[in-house]
């Protein structure tokens, strides 16, 4: 049946929106941590390692995603049959139950990062994040499915799928902003271009470098208002930091 099929879609749904609550907020904006701030090893230490690996765990998390909107639509004719609110409390359990995962399973038994790694006490925030976002998801949820929809199903449980739709949708385009009136970019080069390469392709898509590791092939590019990231591109550049979806945690990174 359809309707049985929705708690799942709406739990998966909730799930990704926790993924991109993470992302956005823990990777780009606060910069609290990258995906993989704890793993030991040199190579594992470049920023640009680092920096790939935030963009392949929002690729992950884009992948959640399209699958809850899968199941949504695959399930799409039980809608009316189910109210709002319950659907809603579906959701709320998936993105608390990924706090839980994120916290439990990559902080505390796989150690690959912790919501802030640059404190004294990484335990307390931990343990704080999941009292203060993901606690009250799972409570509120349990409750809402506890305490059911009142009157018979109607257009409720429409409209909070297509809300819950429309807010994954667009968690993806957020995650790829750039920092407002920000004209720095990062530009990842292809391996062997050297810096020479990255000087003469910076200057032809009109911009101006104001940073650059040692070998070159990861710079900080001030386009101004003339500069062209897809000039860049077209000369050897692998990821630009604007916002474009694959380079998004580069627009964020701090030089």
């Amino acid at each position: 049946m359809p309707a049985q099929r929705l708690p799942l879609a709406l739990a998966v749904l909730g799930f990704a929106m926790g993924g991109f609550f993470d992302g956005i907020l823990l990777h780009q904006v606060l910069q609290w941590h990258h995906f993989l701030s704890l793993v030991g090893g040199e190579a594992l230490r470049d920023i640009r390692v680092q920096i790939l690996w935030d963009g392949l765990f929002h690729v992950a998390v884009y992948a959640i995603a399209l699958l809850g909107l899968f199941l949504l639509w695959r399930a799409r004719s039980g809608l009316a049959e189910t109210g709002g609110m319950r659907l809603f409390g579906w959701a709320l359990l998936g993105f608390g139950i990924w706090q839980l995962v994120d916290v439990v399973g990559f902080h505390w038994i796989v150690g690959i990062h912790r919501i802030r790694v640059d404190v004294p006490n990484p335990l307390a925030w931990d343990i704080g994040w999941l009292a203060v976002i993901g606690l009250p998801p799972l409570l509120a949820g349990a409750w809402l499915l506890r305490r059911g929809d009142a009157g018979p199903p109607g257009r409720g449980g429409l409209r909070v799928a297509a809300m819950l739709a429309l807010a994954v949708i667009g968690a993806a385009p957020v995650a790829a902003l750039p920092p407002t009136d920000a004209t720095t970019a990062l530009v990842l080069f292809r391996p062997g271009i050297g810096l020479d390469g990255a000087v003469e392709a910076v200057a032809a898509a009109d911009g101006r470098i104001v940073w650059a590791d040692a070998s070159g092939e990861l710079v900080a590019v001030d386009l101004g208002e003339a500069g062209s990231a897809w000039a860049l591109y077209r000369r050897g550049a692998m990821l630009v930091g604007t916002g474009l979806p694959v380079a998004n945690c580069l627009g964020w990174s701090r030089i």
